[in-house]
């Protein structure tokens, strides 16, 4: 049997506090728990929880005592103290005309009685209900009510604090990342070489993997600086660094080494004939020209490519030996690239 659809007036704006919520990795916290479990002895029920009501489910929160299972929302108890915003006490649900035929008031568990508090992040946004079971009928004192007011009230600022410190992980997180991320072309920057580059190393020698390097240069790029000035070079590098990702796959790691340099580390690598074929990919698509404002440009790419572990097992060895065949391309006639093997 489902309950009649009960939505609050503020639904939409209710649900931004729920998803923010949600999207918190759970909200069961060893504070709330401690909250549920204190309640369950206070008020001696077999069962004491917070339900997180969202759109079309009533999810548990944090509960102890008798196990229960999430369900639709239409069947949930916790949907009505959402809808009122203020709590529902109902002494004896086997009595109740709409509430008597539910599942777990006919089947397993047998709850009897049933009193919920709302919980909200903000003001009138209620997100789900504190709530107390029992498989017997039950009176509330208004002292009780009062009680479980509290507690809703407590277990509101646990959920209010919990979704504050995500929130300022989430900040702390886009900080980190924006201080290894170059804003022209959205790669790496140097600082990733230590946060990010030598992690993945480590992790593919561990794993006995084999590793490809790229260091890159654009032949020709100082040139447009020189004669269409800087924003033109902007433009041609931000232009690149797309060429660049169209190149690569997922797992690539590339990075900004500085003005027209790039570094490309490659986990994961079959062979150096793979390395070969992604260096002449990326030479070939440099080859175009490229378009900047009413102006058509040249800025060719010089590749020198090494494989790891062969060319070297950390990070600096293996930059000097790209560094070395990127020289060795630039000296060849440029426009190419060179792998060393070893």
């Amino acid at each position: 049997m489902a309950l009649p659809a009960q939505l609050p007036d503020n639904e939409a704006e209710r649900l931004l506090s729920v998803r923010a919520l949600i999207s918190a990795d759970g909200p069961s916290t060893p504070e709330l728990e401690a909250l549920v479990k204190l309640a369950k002895d206070v008020f001696t029920t077999p069962y004491a929880a917070v339900n997180i009501v969202d759109a079309d489910w009533h999810r548990v929160a944090c509960q102890v005592g008798i196990r229960t299972s999430e369900c639709p929302r239409d069947i949930s108890i916790c949907s009505r103290v959402v809808f009122d915003n203020e709590v529902v006490v109902v002494p004896d649900l086997a009595r109740h005309p709409e509430l008597r035929d539910l599942p777990y008031v006919l089947g397993e568990p047998g709850f009897r009685s049933y009193a919920g508090a709302p919980v909200a992040l903000e003001p009138g946004l209620p997100v789900g209900a504190f709530c107390l079971l029992d498989t017997e009928p039950r009176e509330f004192s208004d002292r009780e009510i009062a009680n479980l007011m509290h507690f809703a009230e407590v277990a509101s600022g646990l959920l209010r604090l919990q979704k504050a410190n995500h929130v300022m992980g989430f900040a702390e997180e886009k900080l980190r990342l924006a201080a290894i991320t170059d804003p022209m072309t959205g790669f790496y920057n140097r600082a990733a070489l230590v946060s990010i580059v030598d992690g993945m190393l480590a992790d593919a020698f561990s794993a006995h993997q084999t590793v490809g390097v790229l260091y890159m240069d654009m032949d020709g790029f100082k040139t447009i600086n020189d004669t269409l000035g800087h924003p033109a070079g902007d433009e041609v590098l931000k232009q690149a660094a797309q060429r660049i990702t169209e190149c690569l796959g997922v797992q690539e790691i590339a990075v900004r080494m500085g003005g027209d340099e790039f570094a490309v580390f490659v986990p994961n690598l079959a062979n150096a004939d793979a390395l070969a074929g992604l260096s002449e990919r990326l030479v070939k698509r440099f080859r175009s020209p490229f378009a900047v404002g009413r102006h058509i440009v040249n800025a060719r790419l010089s590749v020198g490519a090494a494989l790891a572990p062969h060319a070297g097992s950390d990070r600096l060895s293996l930059l000097q030996a790209v560094d070395e065949a990127l020289y060795e391309a630039k000296a060849s006639g440029r426009d190419r690239f060179v792998l060393r093997s070893s």
